[in-house]
């Protein structure tokens, strides 16, 4: 079994700002998808820290702040944001943060593999059950609801070109990767974990994100 991500001192912090932030992103910020964001806190290279339990990101701004710093990095710097919310009790957007980061530190595995296989929606549905039961047993359920819609998912070079609205013609002349290639990339006829580094840090570099965030289970 993997040991946590980081130290259980930034744990608290940790659950309570990303609850913050995804109650803030979808009451505040609507036009901006939960899932969307998530890849724009991939890319950003925020989630790599929050991963990492880096002080000034799990505990060193609130989750409002993480928001914005977020959004500034992909591009948003001209947004006027709302002024944070003040809650005396929670709901299930501020659960899908919370139990997120948990699970994230236990299982301490990337954002990146977790979006793999899950989405927003899924996760928010899980709520009713999730939210009355242990942390721990609200992991089981994730995984569950993980496991059933692993086939669905996109694969994440597809993901990846969406995010950033390249199409698969401007993402193969800027990498100068064959586009032929990179289509059967895309829907699985060719394994991106079996190509060269060459190809896949061209791609990634293109894409704005690390190589390995390309690669597939």
């Amino acid at each position: 079994m993997n040991s946590c991500a980081y130290s259980e001192l930034y744990l608290h912090d940790a659950m309570s700002n990303l609850g913050e932030l995804v109650e803030y992103l979808v009451e505040a910020t609507p036009d901006i998808k939960p899932d969307d964001f998530f890849q724009m806190m991939i890319i950003s290279g925020f989630a790599e820290r929050f991963e990492k339990g880096d002080p000034m990101v799990v505990s060193g701004m609130s989750g409002t702040e993480l928001h914005h710093r977020v959004l500034e990095t992909c591009g948003f710097s001209d947004r006027t944001w709302p002024e944070p919310l003040i809650r005396f009790d929670t709901g299930v957007d501020y659960w899908c943060g919370y139990i997120l980061a948990y699970y994230q530190w236990k299982k301490n595995i990337s954002f990146a593999r977790i979006f793999e296989s899950l989405n927003y929606e899924k996760l928010a549905k899980l709520y009713n059950t999730g939210h009355t039961t242990s942390d721990d047993h609200a992991l089981l359920l994730i995984e569950n609801v993980s496991s059933s819609v692993a086939s669905k998912t996109v694969t994440r070079i597809q993901a990846y070109r969406k995010l950033i609205g390249l199409s698969q013609k401007a993402l193969a002349d800027a990498s100068g990767v064959n586009l032929r290639t990179l289509q059967q990339y895309e829907i699985r006829d060719k394994d991106i974990n079996k190509a060269s580094a060459e190809k896949v840090l061209s791609m990634a570099r293109v894409l704005k994100c690390r190589p390995e965030d390309l690669m597939e289970k």
